[in-house]
């Protein structure tokens, strides 16, 4: 019997794990990744590069995509919580240009499985988050693409406090919206 709950998201392929984790007195223990339990749940994706990334609050690290060398991620946070969205851009999809966002925090250990053809980002929320992700694919650094975090086109619901704005890197400030991707 598997040792995850899949919960399967509005988007075909997107799912919310949920790890079963076992806590006493000491502290507590969960697999995060059990190539059998995904299997069972008919998740049967191969991971070849595991990352991490640490950011503080108000980074805002996205939408990014690859062009030719598409990754699906298996992403979770070790410390902290962010908000975690991902956006279909798989040709000829009923929910092209939908997106689904997540809370994923150390507190409740959630991870969301993205599979190729999304464009991913997250929006830090606590003083400082640890974010690891496993991915089907290595990166490749000149296969980068991007779309603009406020698209109106996608109209993503940040959970950005009124009055701020996001920290964003040069090149995530430069995106254009899905229409010109």
């Amino acid at each position: 019997m598997s040792k995850i709950k899949v919960i399967k998201c509005d988007i075909d392929g997107l799912c919310v794990i949920e790890p079963s984790v076992f806590g006493d007195n000491r502290g507590y223990f969960m697999e995060t990744y059990n190539k059998n339990d995904f299997h069972e749940e008919g998740l049967d994706m191969v991971f070849v590069q595991d990352n991490q990334s640490m950011s503080t609050k108000g980074v805002l690290r996205g939408l990014h995509f690859q062009k030719q060398f598409p990754q699906g991620k298996l992403v979770r946070v070790v410390r902290g919580a962010v908000f975690d969205v991902a956006v279909d851009l798989r040709t000829g999809s009923e929910t092209y240009g939908k997106w689904f966002g997540v809370e994923l925090s150390a507190d409740n250990k959630k991870q969301f499985y993205i599979p190729e053809g999304f464009a991913h980002g997250f929006y830090v929320l606590s003083d400082e988050a640890e974010f690891v992700y496993k991915c089907t694919d290595f990166y490749h650094p000149g296969d980068e693409g991007g779309i603009l975090w406020n698209d109106p086109d996608i109209g993503i619901d940040w959970p950005i406090p009124e009055g701020s704005e996001p920290i964003l890197s040069e090149k995530d400030k430069k995106w254009s919206g899905i229409k010109n991707k």
